[in-house]
Order: C-alpha cells, then structure tokens, then sequence
C-alpha cells in the first residue's frame, strides 16, 4: 500500500520533512517563498539523504532575500518619513520668516507711507501675494518648487535694495557651504 503525505516545514531551512521508507510518495514544495508549484516523486532512502543538501544554499539564499527586502521596506518607510519631516519644517521655517518680514515691512509702511520706495512696496505686496498663493494643502503640488524659489529671488532683490542682510541662520547660502547636517 502507498501513503501518500505532505508536510511543508516553515523553519529557516524551508525543506520538507523526508519519509525515509521506500514505496511512499511525497508532495514537495521546495521553495517556501510563495510558490504554488507541487511536484510528485517516489523517493529513495539513500537519494533521500541529499536532496535536502542540494537546494540548501539556494533555500537560504531566497528566505535572506525575502527578510532583507522586507526590512529594507520598512527602513525607507521610517527614514523617508524622518527625512520628510526634516525638510517640511525647514520649507515651512522659511515661508514663516518671509511671512515675518513682510509684516514688518508692511506695518512700517502703515507706519510711514514714505519709507520705502513704490518700487520696494510693490516687490513686497508680489511676495506677499507669492506667498499666499503656495500650496500648503498640496505638498505635491509642482508649483510649490517655483513660488519658493520667486520668493527667494523676490526677497534677495528687496534686501538688495534696502541694503539689508538678513539674520536667519535658515536661510539658503549661496556661497555652497552645506550646513544641513548631511
């Protein structure tokens, strides 16, 4: 009489248990990553003992790959949420102090209507109106890289002609040291 009998083991060699009895037909699947393919095959004692020595290089090889791709999913989540969080707080410090000088500017024309010139009020009211118009709801949203870069043309232009230098240690160097921390 011939059994007949499955077992798939779920250990880190992935190899099935071997029936060590002549005339018994085993299922095997060899590859525990996922694969459906079953294949039927009488197996011998002696033959028995090194089939599961053969495929053992290639079993560990694709449960290693499964677990470090795995890991490597879960790392880039974390470390690219960190890394977006680092550089939203630094694109909103930035929006916050431009919004910061152009109400000083704006209640000094208030103020003194006569302070700055019509040209310097005009270039403030645009960055005024550039900065409302970015997109804080839409992240994604293309627009977002241009309006920032207009509003740091815009303000190194009304700081040009003021004859300002601002003392935000955020802001952009143009000299190309790169003091990010990276």
């Amino acid at each position: 009489m011939i059994q007949r009998a499955w077992k798939e083991v779920n250990g880190p060699v992935g190899a099935l248990h071997r029936l060590l009895q002549n005339d018994i037909e085993v299922f095997s699947s060899p590859n525990n990553l996922g694969s459906a393919s079953m294949s039927s095959q009488t197996v011998n004692s002696s033959e028995d003992i090194f089939d599961s020595s053969l495929n053992l290089e290639d079993i560990h090889y694709k449960e290693g790959y499964s677990v470090g791709y795995l890991d490597g999913l879960n790392s880039g989540k974390d470390e690219g949420k960190q890394v977006g969080l680092k550089k939203g707080f630094e694109v909103g410090e930035e929006l916050g102090f431009y919004k910061g000088c152009i109400d000083v500017w704006n209640a000094a024309i208030l103020v003194d209507p006569t302070c700055f010139s019509s040209r310097v009020q005009k270039s403030i009211k645009q960055m005024d109106e550039l900065l409302n118009k970015y997109p804080f709801s839409d992240p994604e949203n293309e627009s977002a890289t241009d309006i920032i870069d207009s509003l740091r043309l815009k303000f190194r232009a009304i700081c040009a002609t003021l004859n300002i230098k601002p003392e935000y240690d955020g802001y952009p160097k143009t000299s190309g040291i790169d003091n990010s921390g990276f």
